[in-house]
């Protein structure tokens, strides 16, 4: 099959799409496209400030392991010879039978304001529309996508398509890794090597402890799969408490790093992620012992800052919790959503 007859076949007609010489929408290839679909993402992150570096493998990663999705249907890439802008949709239900049909995109500075991107939010809406046509029951059906503060276009495109931000989330940076604490873990609590005979325990005290946050969804094996194949799993790096009478996880703090973002940025940042404290063994100080921790084995291995993310209104004060241990917000993300209804 010739290139020629490739592109008549996974060509695919935008209604919306502004007339553009050279520009042509079509469908995903394979992991070729990976790559241009990694450089698009790269090239707005630094054109919009956000001083994320997301490589091939990472964005990889994603795709592979995302839950409810089909690349041949759900993706869609703009080119002019190389990738242009690209955006994705798939769907979840949240714990309380919400069904999200969420939706991410980019467009490459150079191929900004020409209406690459309202085409392609339109587009995506459809599709969600026709995968929502199969999905049966009553339940409330939300469009959702994601803006930083500093996406100044996304997030007024999003606002002009009829989205509205229903929560925020905060990147936090501590800056310096000088003055750390050392808190006490409580008594009978104990951190122990994460060996993979322990990786199911972790990843399901992690999301029993998930549960009470906004949004949360069910865990499934797909999800637990990608999370052992994150390109950034680093158990070495992990604090892991548990309580010595029960043999039970009671919290976590999943420390990763990024060497190539690292690298490219030049700095020396690690990341502490997925902090979290089942119900039984909360407010006695096992997430501040795990953080400070954390902080400190990075401090030890020659990183000079970290970061972390956090819900706003996270309901266990986690972003105060943060802010007392040296942590400032440095970004904003607003999670915009709007009604899908009822076909």
């Amino acid at each position: 099959m010739t290139r020629d007859t490739l592109l008549n076949t996974d060509a695919v007609v935008i209604p919306d799409a502004p007339a553009l010489p050279g520009l042509a929408f079509r469908r995903f290839r394979g992991e070729e496209d990976y790559a241009g679909m990694a450089a698009v993402l790269q090239a707005a992150n630094a054109a919009d400030g956000i001083d994320d570096f997301i490589s091939t493998e990472e964005l990889t990663a994603d795709f592979i392991h995302a839950s409810n999705f089909d690349p041949g249907r759900d993706l869609l890439i703009a080119e002019d010879g190389v990738v242009a802008a690209y955006s994705r949709v798939n769907w979840y239900e949240e714990d309380d039978d919400t069904r999200i049909y969420s939706f991410f995109g980019e467009v490459h500075p150079d191929w900004r304001r020409k209406g690459i991107g309202r085409a392609m939010v339109r587009h995506t809406e459809r599709r969600a529309h026709q995968i929502a046509a199969n999905h049966s029951g009553s339940a409330p059906r939300l469009l959702q996508s994601f803006a930083y503060d500093s996406q100044r276009g996304a997030a007024a495109l999003l606002r002009q398509e009829g989205y509205r931000a229903v929560r925020h989330g905060f990147t936090m940076v501590r800056p310096h890794l000088d003055g750390l604490s050392d808190p006490p873990l409580p008594p009978g609590i104990e951190v122990r090597p994460a060996y993979p005979e322990h990786f199911r325990a972790i990843w399901e005290a992690k999301e029993e402890a998930f549960r009470d946050h906004w949004g949360h969804r069910a865990p499934t094996e797909d999800k637990y799969q990608g999370w052992l194949n994150d390109p950034f799993f680093d158990p070495d790096l992990w604090q892991v408490a548990w309580d010595a009478g029960a043999d039970q996880v009671v919290g976590t703090v999943l420390t990763f790093v990024i060497p190539e973002e690292n690298e490219r940025l030049n700095r020396r940042r690690g990341y502490a992620e997925s902090i979290a404290v089942r119900r039984p063994w909360r407010k006695r100080g096992v997430a501040t012992a795990l953080l400070a921790r954390s902080l400190r084995q990075l401090k030890a291995l020659g990183f000079t800052e970290a970061a972390l993310h956090v819900d706003g209104e996270n309901p266990s004060g986690a972003l105060k919790l943060y802010e007392s241990v040296g942590f400032q917000a440095v970004r904003r993300e607003s999670v915009c959503r709007k009604s899908l209804g009822q076909d």
